[in-house]
């Protein structure tokens, strides 16, 4: 395999008895605005047994030729390029297809969003840009995928999807070490689903798969199956879905679908052959004699296709063995990208009695049973993000694997891709408010949730408490500056509001041990620290339980530079300090910048860097300490020399490139309260990059920087230890070399995926606190409805199909799915 390229996109294209198409796609990817040397094309020739070969090299000889000794079908034949390939990504294009100029630079730009990205789906329509080719997918519970607005026109305002469960062959890009991680396409499909299939996998694994628009590719015809017999077309149809299936589905989807399933193509073929299958009853005469019966091919391919599932049973099982062993999301929680599955794929009178009995007799239109969780953030959603959002964000995220996950905020949404539902709602706004609370089965909010909206103070579902974040401590800060009556009603009121939420929550969540420990005081104090909570659990973790913050797994990239070389003052070889996150009133910067003045006299190349100024969360106002941080900056003449201050916020995804860059993270405060209960968040940023640190003694994670040797935690207020320990952590490269050796040791433990361990096992099996369960309310989340099918055949099953389409999109489909029904009728 040719050596690895970062940065590098491989184009992979397939020609089978298409040169002139083929010639004329390597032509539109030579001219798109995207760099040529980042830039890789291969084409596999797939022993078309003509002149292809000749021509396709004689008009590209630069490029990446594969020639095949056998037609290896769709699959086999992407495999095959992907093999000869070396770029970072790679990208799928059907020969007959024409890029558009930013079809590789807006899907990259995707990938850069989040490293859980593993495939984009790109948009394609026809060769005149008027009509749909794939704009998102769908999948029927028999495992037959489609493409719910193909051949429509498209219309402004259609409804785009974000996450996909695939995107179609025709145009798509995934990354290698997915496509590596996954093996490729099924080279059993030979062709047809062999991107379904891809797609579900990928899914499966817990890689997210993204549709974007701006990844554009035009289609100019889909190779006829007539020379070959639409009844093979068919077949293949038939066999792969069932391949699908089988593979993909838990045991007990699988249980229900895979008979439901054959029965249904059986009964798909003998629809389309016309047969009477009652010509074999005892009591029909005639025929008696004969021992052959002439029917059509077309009634035959789904007996065939199950024939060979049961021919590749073997191989089958293999596959499916290792998907299930490597699964790490539910048929519940993807479900939701499966679209309409209640879609039968042929229209004929008795193939649609059919369709209805088996759907009726088996359970395989509902969707798997699924815990609904509704996770409520007072702090905006969107590219900046400060701690209360990145927190919730990775709580949706980490249960969204098992579970049916609604993130809202009260503040605001930009729009954003996710594996699961982002909304806003006012506070306050209790109507907008009402069904989010009535569809949940679990809610956890952090913050003022419960007193903002009434229903939250009575609801009957299971109530996790996010109290990571002690308010009435904060507030003793926050608030010092105001008037003594305003600062004694703010602390007043965060205390009453975390006493109404301690009362009341069935399950809490803190950020540290000091943390547990101060909240059991003011529980006990509740009356929540009795028999009932005691008796089944008496270390009362299933009550309340420690769930830092955390980090990503991923580990963060340089992926640009930003401060060194980058911003004026700041040079390539200069020694950073950076303060990650915001600047409040409970910190002490201003010893911090002393001492980085006194340092910077006998070495100038110390820079301080700090990197939020301006809150994302519009109501949170740029506090005194702020400005007056800017000031001593400026009297001690170290203002953009030695000191710097980024005018806003850094956005979530961009401050891997500031840590990667830096040399060292500080944090500096005051020694009150407040300390003593912190869990100062962006120390989990300098843990992450592997960042020795200079904190100040006094909290949960001085302690820890102390015990593991991670850096060095200094007296508060003390200037000349802090200038001495700043010296050490950025010049003293034998001290440098032990901290990071200890941060790798250490920091694993604060991977989101563990720390959030503890409220992944609660949702998984959610009930109510003991205290509070007693003949007031169900435990139970409701695991799916009863399964009431209205039975409808012929035009009274377009009545589901007028809603979806209606929904998605608009009235002028509906309509032209009528004028087309009314056409083939």
């Amino acid at each position: 395999m040719p050596q690895l390229r970062p940065g590098v996109v491989s184009v992979i294209l397939v020609n089978f008895r298409g040169a002139t198409d083929t010639i004329g796609a390597i032509e539109q990817l030579r001219a798109l605005d995207w760099p040529a040397e980042r830039l890789e094309i291969v084409v596999v020739e797939n022993a078309s047994g003509d002149d292809s070969a000749q021509r396709i090299n004689a008009a590209a000889p630069d490029i990446v030729f594969v020639q095949s000794k056998e037609n290896l079908g769709f699959a086999g034949g992407c495999n095959l390029g992907v093999a000869k390939s070396s770029g970072e990504f790679v990208a799928f294009l059907n020969n007959d297809a024409r890029p558009d100029k930013a079809w590789i630079s807006a899907a990259i730009d995707r990938f850069a969003e989040s490293p859980r990205v593993g495939a984009v789906a790109s948009k394609v329509l026809d060769w005149d840009g008027v009509n749909v080719d794939y704009i998102g997918s769908a999948l029927t519970w028999f495992g037959m995928g489609y493409k719910p607005f193909t051949a429509e026109k498209l219309e402004p305002g259609m409804p785009e999807p974000g996450d996909v469960l695939f995107g179609t062959g025709a145009a798509m890009f995934v990354r290698r070490e997915v496509f590596a991680e996954l093996g490729g396409f099924d080279e059993r499909y030979f062709m047809f689903f062999e991107d379904v299939d891809f797609g579900w996998r990928l899914n499966l694994r817990g890689w997210r798969y993204v549709y974007e628009a701006g990844s554009l590719a035009f289609h100019k015809h889909h190779a006829s199956m007539t020379s070959f017999g639409e009844f093979k077309e068919s077949y293949l149809l038939e066999r792969n879905a069932l391949f699908t299936l089988y593979k993909n589905l838990e045991p007990d989807t699988l249980n229900d679908a895979l008979p439901a399933a054959m029965a249904l193509a059986v009964r798909r073929g003998m629809a389309k052959g016309a047969v009477d299958s009652t010509s074999f009853d005892l009591r029909k005469p005639g025929g008696d004699g004969e021992e052959s019966l002439q029917i059509a091919k077309a009634a035959l391919t789904g007996v065939f296709g199950i024939d060979q599932f049961v021919e590749h049973l073997p191989s089958l099982r293999a596959s499916r063995d290792e998907i299930q062993s490597s699964r790490t999301v539910s048929d519940a929680r993807l479900w939701r990208l499966f679209g309409l599955t209640d879609m039968p794929a042929f229209q004929d009178e008795s193939y649609l009695a059919g369709y209805e009995n088996i759907v009726s007799a088996f359970d395989v239109i509902e969707a798997p049973a699924a815990t609904r969780v509704l996770i409520i953030t007072g702090d905006p959603i969107g590219k900046k993000m400060a701690g209360p959002a990145i927190r919730a964000w990775n709580m949706a995220q980490a249960l969204a694997s098992e579970s049916s996950v609604t993130l809202l905020s009260l503040t605001g949404v930009e729009s954003v891709s996710a594996p699961f539902d982002v909304v806003h709602v006012r506070p306050g706004d209790d109507r907008a408010f009402a069904p989010f609370e009535r569809d949940a089965d679990v809610i956890i909010f952090q913050g003022h949730a419960m007193s903002v909206f009434e229903v939250l103070r009575t609801t009957k579902k299971i109530l996790v408490v996010d109290i990571y974040d002690p308010m009435h401590l904060e507030q003793l800060e926050q608030a010092r500056e105001l008037p003594a009556a305003v600062w004694e009603k703010q602390v007043s009121d965060a205390t009453g509001v975390l006493n109404e939420q301690l009362a009341r929550g069935d399950f809490f969540l803190c950020a540290s041990e000091r943390q547990r420990h101060f909240y059991l005081g003011q529980l006990a104090a509740l009356g929540r620290i009795n028999p009932a909570n005691y008796a089944a659990d008496p270390d009362l973790t299933d009550l309340i339980s420690v769930v830092p913050f955390g980090f990503d797994a991923t580990a963060p990239a340089h992926k640009k530079a930003v401060l060194k070389g980058v911003r004026p003052g700041i040079g390539a070889d200069d020694k950073v300090l950076l303060w990650s996150g915001g600047l409040y009133n409970w910190f002490d910067p201003k010893t911090l910048i002393r001492a980085v003045a006194e340092l910077a006299e006998r070495r100038p190349e110390v820079k301080l860097f700090f990197q939020g100024t301006k809150h994302p969360h519009p109501g949170v106002p740029e506090m005194q300490i702020v400005a007056d941080s800017r000031a001593l900056a400026r009297e001690l003449g170290t203002l953009d020399n030695s000191v710097f201050f980024n005018d806003s916020w850094v956005d979530y995804s961009e401050r891997e490139n500031y840590l990667m860059e830096a040399d060292a993270g500080v944090s500096t405060h005051f020694s009150h309260i407040e300390t003593t209960f912190s869990f100062r968040t962006r120390i989990l940023d300098y843990l992450w990059a592997g960042l020795p640190m200079v904190i100040t003694e006094g909290d949960h994670f001085a302690e820890l920087v102390a015990r593991e040797s991670l850096g060095i935690a200094v007296e508060a207020g003390n200037v000349a230890g802090l200038t001495a320990a700043l010296e050490k952590i950025l010049f003293d490269e034998d001290f440098i070399r032990q901290s990071r050796e200890n941060i790798a040791r250490v920091r694993e433990q604060y991977r989101w995926d563990n720390v959030l361990e503890p409220l992944v096992t609660f949702v998984a099996s959610p009930h109510s606190a003991a205290d509070r369960a007693v003949g007031s309310r169900s435990d139970a989340p409701r695991r799916g409805r009863p399964r009431q099918r209205i039975k409808r055949s012929g035009w009274r099953h377009d009545l589901g199909l007028v809603k979806f389409y209606l929904q998605n999109g608009g009235p002028k489909t509906v309509v032209r799915k009528i004028r087309s029904r009314l056409r083939k009728r």
